[in-house]
């Protein structure tokens, strides 16, 4: 239905937990792709909706394997599992040294992902700049949501990305005691380069429990409650 990309350009101001919040949260069937050419770390991170561990052994690279004789959306679930709370993931890579020989993939991948019916699309692409032929994914996005945190350095190298970026929004990374006023400090820093600039919680507490705590105290966080009106505001925009 849509593809939604969410990266970055500097440091690590959590692309990875983002995506996970907003699948989380998301108002319609998602399903979760790493699609990070730098290794994903989601199989290390969440348990199986068993309780048991995932395979890091499939999803992208098993995926990659079948691709080269073609890629029809159908195929795609064939290489999912599911995480603890039902959601769908389509794991990444393992480490870095595995895209070298998956530079053609990400192009038909965009293509593939932005078709397949009846769910949209998180694919949490990590950061920027290491592979060019990422930029083949994201012209197949519906959106692309830069994320960054309100410092004066990641605003900075935020700015320079837009020039070059189909971004059409920033998602800011927001310190909950100054939440309102950062992201408005970076909106004005942004300007008229994207389309909104929203907020999520810098949230260590929410970001542990994202790990597999699903429920009750998770639901409670800053981290899902800000998530859940980020994600409510990406869907409008569709």
């Amino acid at each position: 239905m849509a593809l939604i990309v969410l990266a970055a350009d500097k440091g690590a101001p959590g692309v990875t937990t983002a995506a996970t919040a907003l699948a989380a949260v998301w108002p319609r069937p998602v399903l979760l792709a790493e699609c990070d050419p730098a290794g994903g770390d989601l199989a290390y991170r969440l348990p199986a909706a068993d309780g048991g561990v995932l395979n890091p052994g499939k999803g992208l690279l098993t995926l990659g394997a079948t691709a080269r004789r073609g890629l029809e959306p159908a195929q795609i679930h064939q290489h999912t599992q599911k995480i603890i709370g039902g959601l769908d993931v389509l794991l990444g890579l393992t480490h870095g040294e595995q895209a070298a020989g998956l530079t053609w993939l990400w192009g038909p991948l965009g293509r593939t992902l932005a078709a397949i019916p009846h769910a949209d699309v998180i694919a949490d692409c990590g950061r920027l700049g290491a592979c060019p032929q990422l930029g083949d994914l994201m012209a197949e996005a519906e959106q692309v949501i830069m994320l960054t945190r309100a410092t004066l350095d990641h605003v900075a190298h935020l700015r320079e990305r837009l020039q070059v970026t189909k971004a059409h929004g920033v998602a800011v990374i927001a310190d909950p005691r100054n939440y309102r006023a950062s992201i408005e400090d970076v909106r004005r820093i942004v300007g008229p380069t994207v389309q909104y600039v929203y907020g999520l919680a810098h949230d260590p507490k929410g970001a542990e429990l994202l790990r597999g705590q699903w429920g009750g105290r998770l639901d409670r966080s800053l981290l899902i409650r800000t998530a859940r009106d980020l994600a409510a505001r990406l869907v409008s925009h569709r």
